[in-house]
Formats: C-alpha cells, structure tokens, sequence
C-alpha cells in the first residue's frame, strides 16, 4: 500500500491519527472500485475523484456539528449523488494485529475454492484476492480479501442455531492467524452488537468510522 489512503490506514493501524484538529483531507480514490469517508477522532479523510473544492464546499454548507459534517446525511447524500453511486450503511472500522500459530484444529476449517459460491461470488464484488473457508459442521464462514486500498479484510458469518458458542469469537481470532499480513481490518454495523462485541473480544480495536460507495 502506497498511495495517500494506504498511509493513513497504515499509520492508524499502528495507533498514529490524522491530528484531531477538526479538518477534512481530501485525497484521490486508491482504485475505480474504491470511495468513500472515514471518520477519525475530530479529523475526517474524504477519498474520492471528485473535485476537493466541491468536497468542501458541500462540508461548508452543512448543517450541524462541523466535526460530524462527513457522516452527515446532508453531506453523504450530496456525494452519492455526485458520483452515482449508493451504500449499504456508516460501519464501525477496526483493526487487529495478525496472530502467530494455526487456527484451532477444532474449527476444522476448509477453504472454499468455488467461485460459483455465493458467498465467494459476493466478496469477490467488494475485495480482491478473496479466500473463502467454512466450519466443518457448516455453522462458520470465514472470508479474507483485499479491500480499500489494497488493506487485507476479513468477515465472518455464523448460522443461527451456533449463535451463543463463540463460534465468531474464535473465527474472528482464526482470521488473524490467516492473514498473509501484520493486521487484519474489520467493519461491523454499530447497530450490530453482537457482531461489535465479537470483533472486540476477539482483539479487534476501533479506530474510527466508515461509509463507502458502491459503484453500480
């Protein structure tokens, strides 16, 4: 990762933030597939190919706090209008350094190698590199891939009838041991609890908030 948004992940990854003096920067969309907003502590990062003048302009005439401006709906509307583009919903991003080790046998788990599966065909819209493995029971998922700015991802999905197990807990910890890199980045819906507690007890840390826009 070397273009402007990768060193602001790499940099936030290792604990070191945009300074918190409450202004917006503006820098170009790492990929065609990639825009969007990320939300700091008091400093936000826009990533877009639109014009930076028309950005803050639109931050400008904002309604509300001024520190919240990029999350706004006034302000998120303006840009999914501009570029054509929708999202799916404002996610809590957090990050966790990669474990040393193999997950645990018990999990039993076996890569998917079908592109044809819908949940590989799924990831392979929002990431590159996908990797796909399920729980030998069937009750896990477990997806890793290349997302915003090349940063590597992961997403589990738990069956219902598992719920309450710490199934996800010990996914989202095998996702870290998988991981061909230092850290692993994970989004989670705030609204999402279960999911939020998950992420964190498996040694995932907050660092900010995000908003993408999915072209097509």
């Amino acid at each position: 990762m070397t273009d402007a948004l990768a060193q602001i992940l790499a940099a936030a990854a290792q604990g070191r933030f945009p300074p918190p003096d409450g202004s917006t920067t503006v820098v170009r969309q790492p990929a065609a597939r990639d825009a969007g907003v990320l939300a700091f502590t008091a400093h936000s990062v826009v990533f877009t190919d639109e014009d930076p003048r028309w950005v803050r302009s639109v931050l400008a005439a904002t309604p509300g706090d001024a520190l919240a401006a990029t999350m706004n709906p006034h302000f998120l509307s303006a840009l999914l209008a501009r570029t054509g583009r929708h999202m799916n919903t404002i996610d809590l991003l957090t990050v966790a350094p990669a474990l040393p080790g193999a997950p645990e046998p018990e999990l039993e788990l076996r890569e998917i190698r079908d592109p044809e599966h819908p949940r590989v065909a799924r990831a392979m819209k929002f990431r590159d590199e996908v990797r796909v493995w399920g729980t030998g029971d069937g009750d896990g998922v477990l997806i890793l891939g290349r997302g915003v700015a090349g940063r590597w991802e992961t997403a589990i999905e738990v069956a219902e009838e598992a719920r309450g197990q710490r199934l996800g807990e010990r996914l989202a910890r095998a996702a870290r041991q998988l991981v061909p890199d230092t850290v692993i980045w994970a989004q989670q819906s705030p609204g999402n609890a279960r999911s939020v507690r998950t992420f964190q007890t498996a040694g995932y840390r907050p660092v900010g908030s995000e908003a993408l826009l999915i072209a097509g």
